[in-house]
């Protein structure tokens, strides 16, 4: 999987899948089971532990890797498996006062955080994830590397973060230039970049936008340095905050890329322009945040409101 840049949340979550498929054919080894163990093993999951379709999916795509990376073994017709139910689920979306109420309730750099995940439409590790050298203030635009599918986009800078964004960057090169002073100030390089250019961790442009209060230590070679901030943190300062602005929706880090979408379509921009912005493969994705409005053409009133 690292051979083939697969994410380590993908290997984890395959290792995982791989090791249940295991213990529920009593420890036999893959090489000895085929197309009736994955079938009994698909069905068990929909049937007994009523996962939902994307999981089970998940599940077979687990598999499917094992057999054909690993063992060698291609997986023919896997019969009648039993899949689960796939339901349509529609988004929550939050007005813009809900949005307005609930940044309020953040503060520093979490509301900053919060502030670029509705106004850019940036997924949380997108956001926790993006380097000095991805904000572009002079073309008011983000870059956002290796997101989803491995796929790099542009989308927009808010106008309104900027100065935000470019004090809160100024702390942040005085925090960098204080671990340099010290020794360190290193940050980790996507893939081999590091060895390629041995002082470009060291550089401000590499540096993360969002990193973490404290450095950690390498117990083996004692080497310091900082990582991006933990992605729990901000979750938890959302939910608090939803709660504080007494929501009555389930509002998560999420909701505001749901809601950035759907303001814009009720803003009048374009479908295709918000499926570029958002990172989508297929505009038919994209399309689920025109069921979210409930509006067709120029918006639809109900008949009760005539009489």
């Amino acid at each position: 999987m690292r051979v083939r840049h697969y994410s380590n949340r993908t290997e984890d979550t395959y290792c995982a899948w791989v090791k249940r498929y295991v213990h529920f054919h009593n420890m036999r080894h893959p090489k000895e089971m085929g197309e009736l163990e994955i079938n009994a093993f698909l069905t068990h999951l929909a049937m007994k532990e009523k996962v939902s379709a994307s999981t089970q999916n998940q599940a077979l795509s687990a598999l499917l890797f094992l057999y054909r990376n690993v063992i060698g073994k291609e997986i023919g017709d896997l019969g009648h498996v039993i899949r689960a139910r796939k339901p349509t689920h529609l988004p929550v979306v939050l007005t813009r006062e809900e949005v307005k109420t609930l940044l309020a309730q953040l503060t520093s750099d979490k509301w900053l955080m919060a502030s670029l995940m509705y106004g850019a439409g940036l997924r949380l590790m997108e956001c926790l994830r993006l380097r000095v050298q991805d904000i572009d203030f002079s073309r008011n635009e983000i870059m956002v590397r290796d997101g989803k599918g491995a796929k790099d986009r542009i989308t927009m800078l808010p106008e309104s973060l900027k100065k935000p964004l470019s004090d809160h960057l100024k702390k942040v090169k005085s925090m960098h230039d204080k671990d340099l002073a010290e020794g360190w100030g290193r940050v980790l390089l996507p893939g081999a970049l590091d060895r390629k250019y041995p002082n470009a961790p060291a550089e401000w442009r590499w540096q993360w936008v969002f990193p973490q209060e404290n450095r950690w230590v390498n117990t083996k070679t004692g080497e310091e340095g900082r990582h991006h901030i933990d992605e729990s943190l901000i979750q938890k300062a959302v939910k608090d905050a939803a709660f504080q602005a007494q929501l009555t929706k389930r509002a998560t880090c999420h909701t505001f890329r749901h809601s950035f979408a759907t303001h814009l379509l009720e803003g009048g921009y374009d479908i295709r322009t918000i499926q570029e912005l958002m990172g989508h493969k297929d505009v038919s994705t994209t399309m689920i945040y025109t069921h979210v409005l409930n509006k067709g053409g120029h918006g639809v009133k109900s008949p009760v409101d005539g009489l």
